[in-house]
């Protein structure tokens, strides 16, 4: 019976994808063209931090079942670098200051781009900003690799992975937003809430807030969330607004607050 001769297959194509921060040494990442890699998740790693961005980059080449394309930091481009990229998925570093503002911007792209969030605290009102930012997955602060990649499958199957608490959340503020709100006073905010949005009103950031007061960043942003909440606005600079109209009823700023 004659020997059947073997050829050699073609090496695949390769395709070049470019970044202006490309989690490793290289600025050019060259990734294999096959047809498994154009039919599984392409994710893209956004972090201001190089060690995250060379680190999940390295872990996450090693699961077949996503394709990272790409990472980078926030710049003037990324928005638009991420539309041409086009990828299934965003791995989105939510301790960087503009990440909510980023994920409202990614969300809004054409061809329903998932964004996973990580390194989340936990906290409600974190949890619920992820939330209405249109963040479609979330792992924890002590989360691992494979919580990423199972996130950011079960985000494209359109279903989240999260603690049994966050639905519980969602649940309460939509019934709170069904429900009729009385006017916001002086009375609803406590004096330390008072405090802190004197000094929003000053043009004060979270951390300038807590290096002032001597208290936790973090528990800055809780005051920030529940004066909001009792004040029924979404941002701060509507909570300005608001406690500038008091005005004329005299209100007493921070500073008056602090030498009374």
């Amino acid at each position: 019976m004659p020997r059947k001769l073997l050829t050699r297959k073609p090496a695949p194509a390769t395709r070049r994808v470019e970044s202006q921060n490309i989690p490793t040494i290289r600025r050019t990442i060259y990734v294999p063209e096959t047809y498994a890699s154009r039919t599984r998740p392409r994710v893209y790693i956004l972090t201001d931090i190089r060690l995250y961005r060379e680190g999940l980059a390295s872990s996450l080449l090693r699961y077949s079942e996503i394709e990272v394309i790409g990472a980078g930091s926030p710049s003037s481009h990324t928005v638009t670098e991420i539309a041409s990229l086009s990828p299934s998925a965003v791995v989105l570093d939510i301790t960087m200051p503009e990440a909510l503002a980023l994920a409202k911007e990614i969300f809004k792209l054409p061809g329903g781009i998932k964004v996973i969030a990580f390194a989340v605290r936990g906290f409600d009102h974190e949890l619920l900003a992820c939330a209405s930012a249109g963040i479609a997955g979330y792992v924890a602060k002590d989360g691992s690799v494979d919580d990423i990649v199972s996130s950011i499958q079960s985000a494209l199957s359109g279903e989240l992975i999260c603690s049994p608490r966050f639905p519980a959340l969602l649940v309460q503020k939509m019934a709170m937003l069904d429900q009729p709100h009385a006017p916001p006073s002086k009375s609803t905010l406590t004096r330390r809430e008072h405090e802190i949005l004197g000094l929003i009103n000053e043009g004060q950031s979270n951390k300038q807030i807590a290096r002032l007061l001597r208290i936790a960043e973090a528990t800055v942003k809780n005051h920030v969330h529940n004066l909001l909440t009792k004040l029924n606005v979404s941002r701060r600079g509507q909570a300005a607004a608001w406690l500038r109209a008091q005005t004329a009823k005299r209100l007493p700023t921070y500073r008056e607050h602090r030498s009374a």
